[in-house]
């Protein structure tokens, strides 16, 4: 049998790339029958901790929680995709079949929300992998993390771009009650098709909206994140994607530009080549232009929105349309409600 070290076609997969990890020196290779049969795998995280911090300026949040590593909704473009190199693995197909669940995930959660060093603040879930990713429907980390959450009214800030969030409608409004959630829905493109070659298991366009009229009629605050921008690919579809999540229920809009770091680039341009043929070459040195000659740039506050008169030109656009659809609404989260349910209790002894 011929023996494939990197293919590029498996159904249902975002890339069949599998090429070998930055710090890795033997090359995982499989055998065209096995490669088109590839299914997603899960393995026991077992990480002592749930919350990650950060310092970076430009990312709005200093707190996050990330209930699975890698992600199965196969985005060819994900900035996250060499954090399995860290693990051994590929940031192609491993990145999308190879997950890691943290499955005591909303234990960990409470315990931090119990410690003496906590300082209420607002945690964002999917600061690195998609919290409702398929895995989410069966497992259900992210709605434990989210009960416990609720239970001691800390806000949380949700960034996803599948309609599985509404599953957790119930627990979202008990959040809202304390001015303790913020939903941030992520669309890409309208276009069902290219939605789907880009981001192969996530939710389709109409079903992100769909996820926002939900929201938005269960009175829950809704954000649009425009991400990524791709210029020369989606960039275009900026005012109409505004438009029409705002007439879904949306009070607040972001964008963020595509960013391609280490082998990202390399399968995006195999993505490009196998699907736009014809524009590669546009959508590449567009890239480039909002990145300064390169296809990466890791400088805060440039990484975001790109530099440059087209960066300048696209965030003109962006600004012009979301004051256009009042998109420019602040929806502020709340930490005055948190209470410690375990320190409440003791005091009934103390």
């Amino acid at each position: 049998m011929e023996e494939y070290k990197s293919f590029r076609e498996v159904r249902g997969r975002g890339t069949g790339d599998i090429r070998r990890g930055r710090f890795e020196k033997i090359q995982v290779s499989y055998l065209l029958e096995e490669a088109r049969q590839i299914k997603t795998q899960v393995f026991k995280d077992t990480s002592r901790t749930i919350i990650s911090y950060n310092d970076s300026p430009d990312v709005g949040f200093s707190a996050s929680l990330n209930p699975y590593r890698g992600c199965e909704h196969g985005c060819l473009y994900c900035y996250a995709r060499p954090t399995h190199e860290y693990l051994g693995l590929s940031l192609g197909l491993d990145f999308e079949t190879k997950l890691f669940a943290k499955m005591d995930a909303a234990e960990l959660l409470q315990q931090e929300f119990d410690k003496k060093k906590w300082q209420p603040q607002v945690i964002v879930m999917s600061g690195v992998t998609d919290c409702y990713q398929p895995i989410e429907k069966k497992l259900e980390l992210t709605r434990a993390c989210l009960e416990v959450a609720a239970r001691y009214k800390n806000p949380v800030v949700i960034i996803t771009k599948n309609h599985l969030v509404t599953r957790d409608i119930d627990i979202l409004k008990e959040l809202n009650r304390y001015q303790a959630i913020k939903v941030c829905i992520s669309i890409t493109s309208l276009d069902k098709k290219l939605a789907t070659q880009l981001e192969p298991r996530a939710s389709q366009p109409k079903r992100r909206l769909l996820a926002i009229e939900q929201l938005s009629g269960a009175g829950i605050p809704l954000c649009v994140n425009v991400a990524p921008i791709i210029p020369g690919l989606n960039d275009h579809e900026i005012p109409q994607i505004l438009k029409r999540a705002k007439e879904a229920g949306a009070k607040e809009a972001f964008y963020t530009m595509v960013r391609l770091p280490y082998g990202v680039k390399d399968i995006f341009s195999q993505w490009l080549e196998r699907y736009f043929p014809d524009r590669k070459d546009k959508v590449i040195h567009r890239i480039q232009e909002v990145r300064g000659g390169q296809l990466n740039v890791s400088t805060f506050g440039d990484r975001m929105i790109g530099v440059g008169p087209y960066a300048e030109h696209i965030a003109q656009m962006f600004n012009r349309y979301r004051k256009l659809y009042q998109l420019d609404q602040k929806i502020i989260l709340s930490i005055k409600h948190f209470k410690r349910e375990s320190r409440e209790q003791l005091s009934l002894f103390e």
